[in-house]
């Protein structure tokens, strides 16, 4: 083992003792390896388990030295190599246990360092905050509040009516820190193999730099959003029995990125039980983890975590619960000003043409069906008549009577409005013949006989 004092370089190693975990791991996932592909030289397994080759020689020597490896013969410069019966055995009784087969993992340690190392520092003000929000319309306010909130250890909780922007705001915010980072594929704990790198969260820099230790990838800063398919469950390390693999959790994942959660308040754990968790290591910067064998461990926990709700912060929890979210910003309505110059933007992306009239004319008919203006109901409204125009084949100008026509089908009616005639459907079929339908057969009495004949038409 390498020892902890040590700093790792991130350089590709050459010797077993220089990649900092149990050299009989090494070997276990070399054989697990060439298992699966038979037969193999020793330069495509070492790539296949994301060390050099010079290591991959290393361990097929010692393999072999345990009679468990054995060479075929030359194939250029390197060698095909296949598992004896007897290493086969071996690591098909291990590969029962656990069906893992993974590249060599990185320490704890080295990750731990890692994350120290690259936690976000950046230099923010009003102007680079405008430039990295320039695709949005946002208020100076807003943006003021943003900017100390952001550079904040604390957990940023924006709130407001639904449809004002929060989502949006909340996922640009990784751009205030949109440099590249190291974030290790596998890691080691205690003979516990924990998959961190994710390519369907992280993205990979399609450039890796030479000499790099090919346990490592360099990805940009993580965003990771979440809704209200948040569980519990996924705030832990998650073992899988067929597998023997662990997960990292949410927040480990999203290490010297950021965490979105959004619609909180809609999952299936209550507020408080998701803040709960999260409460120390946002204010101590360590988390603690507990593996399958029972090893407790601590990781570093250096992300931005943004909380994003429609629900009313009060409904959410007490003062005491609010108060552990330091920074609350009230994302709500926008001005009319605000909200001209996104219609502005969303009809130019569509190739239609606008007046100030027209847009005027459509923030009263939000202001008539929502009581005040939302950025989405611009962009919606566009996209909708461009549908309109090319129906219509007709040229690309917002006119009233096209905005009369998207509000018809885009605000949901609540029943006290007359609706005009002409949305009635008539069918024009004068061929028609009007159906001849069973008179009920007349009942014969005595005429001195009092009979109630409404029986007869009764329903059963």
């Amino acid at each position: 083992m390498r020892p902890e004092e040590t700093r790792p370089n991130f350089n590709t190693p050459v010797k077993i003792e220089d990649l900092g975990v149990p050299s009989g791991l090494v070997e276990e996932l070399f054989a697990r390896r060439l298992s699966v592909e038979k037969t193999s030289t020793i330069g495509a397994v070492s790539k296949r388990i994301h060390v050099s080759q010079t290591i991959g020689q290393q361990i097929a020597e010692s393999l072999r030295g345990k009679k468990q490896l054995e060479y075929l013969g030359a194939e250029g410069r390197d060698y095909r190599i296949a598992l004896t019966e007897s290493g086969e055995r071996r690591t098909n009784e291990a590969m029962r246990t656990a069906s893992y087969v993974v590249p060599v993992p990185v320490p704890l340690e080295d990750y731990r360092f890692a994350v120290e190392s690259q936690a976000v520092d950046v230099s923010l003000d009003r102007e680079a905050i405008k430039a990295h929000l320039s695709d949005l319309v946002v208020s100076d306010e807003m943006i003021d509040q943003l900017g100390p909130a952001f550079l904040s250890r604390g957990a940023m909780f924006l709130y407001g009516p639904p449809g004002t922007g929060k989502t949006s705001l909340a996922e640009r915010l990784g751009r205030f820190a949109n440099d590249d980072i190291l974030i290790p594929r596998i890691i080691e704990v205690d003979s516990q193999l924990i998959s961190i790198f994710d390519p369907a969260l992280h993205h990979e820099n399609p450039v890796q730099p030479p000499g790099l230790d090919p346990r490592w990838v360099v990805c940009k800063r993580p965003v990771i959003i979440v809704g209200g398919e948040l569980q519990m469950d996924s705030l832990d390390l998650q073992h899988d029995s067929l597998s023997g693999l662990h997960t990292a959790p949410l927040q480990m994942l999203a290490n010297n990125g950021l965490l979105v959660v959004d619609d909180f308040g809609r999952q299936t754990a209550k507020p408080e039980q998701i803040l709960n968790r999260w409460i120390l290591p946002l204010s101590t910067g360590v988390d603690y983890l507990r593996g399958r064998s029972g090893t407790k461990f601590t990781v570093p926990f250096r992300l931005k975590l943004v909380v994003s709700t429609n629900l009313e912060p009060t409904d959410l929890g007490d003062d005491a619960f609010l108060r552990r979210l330091q920074n609350k910003i009230f994302v709500g309505a926008m001005d009319e000003e605000g909200f001209s110059w996104s219609l502005a933007r969303a009809a130019d992306r569509l190739g239609i043409r606008i007046t100030s009239e027209t847009a005027s004319y459509i923030a009263t008919i939000s202001r008539k069906y929502l009581g005040e203006l939302r950025p989405y109901i611009a962009v919606d409204f566009c996209e909708i008549a461009s549908c309109i125009l090319d129906y219509d084949q007709s040229e690309p100008v917002l006119t009233p009577e096209i905005i009369d026509r998207v509000a018809a089908t885009y605000f949901v009616r609540d029943g006290t409005e007359p609706t005009s005639e002409d949305s009635t459907i008539y069918f024009d079929a004068p061929d028609f013949e009007q159906p001849a339908f069973e008179q009920p057969a007349e009942i014969e009495t005595d005429d001195d006989a009092e009979v109630d004949n409404s029986a007869a038409f009764k329903p059963n």
